[in-house]
């Protein structure tokens, strides 16, 4: 579902301009798409914050000039020291529509007793529809042994989701733990070293 937001067209472009919008609580965006000329606009920063930071790939309904749009958050530009929005780039989309995005992937469960999981994809280009793009892909690792490989291919989309990654390619790979074996073998050089000094 889209997130509903009152922008404001912007008339005034360059960096005073840009400075200026962000005194006044605001975040310079440019809206693009379907073969339209770019809208630029000015949102909102605490509301378009909130809605960013619950999701990477946010679709905005964004109300300006008397009408609305659809558009999904395809870039934003952060400040390096504040870590404030600096400016946003808006990917125009329709109902229905389909999208390319990266979508985390994140696991849940735990593997079987004395191994490990390691996620090997960290996220997952999919092909979704614009208003319904998954906010994660979830792996369930639980009680699985060591060596098992989860591929593209295991992994379970939301309906109407779908990938052209590898099928083949490795997402979470089940191991054992080699370190806990290192203090054993410590002990053992440990022990022919000293016996070899007895020797001696």
């Amino acid at each position: 579902m889209a997130d509903s937001i009152a922008a404001e067209l912007r008339t005034e472009f360059g960096k005073g301009a840009a400075r200026r919008a962000r005194r006044a609580k605001k975040i310079p965006a440019v809206l693009y798409g379907h073969g339209t000329n770019p809208v630029h606009l000015n949102l909102p920063s605490h509301e378009v914050f909130l809605v960013i930071k619950q999701s990477a790939n946010a679709v905005l309904d964004i109300a300006f000039d008397g009408k609305s749009e659809l558009a999904l958050v395809k870039s934003v530009q952060k400040d390096v020291v504040s870590n404030d929005i600096e400016h946003i780039d808006l990917l125009l989309v329709r109902r229905g529509e389909k999208v390319t995005v990266d979508v985390a992937v994140v696991t849940e469960g735990e593997s079987a007793p004395g191994t490990i999981h390691a996620v090997e994809l960290q996220s997952l280009t999919v092909l979704a529809e614009a208003t319904s793009i998954p906010e994660r892909i979830v792996v369930s690792v639980e009680g699985l042994e060591e060596g098992t490989v989860v591929r593209v291919a295991d992994l379970e989309l939301p309906e109407g989701t779908t990938t052209e990654v590898d099928p083949e390619a490795a997402v979470v790979l089940v191991t054992v733990p080699r370190g806990e074996e290192e203090p054993e073998d410590e002990a053992a050089e440990g022990e022919a070293a000293a016996e070899e000094s007895e020797e001696a």
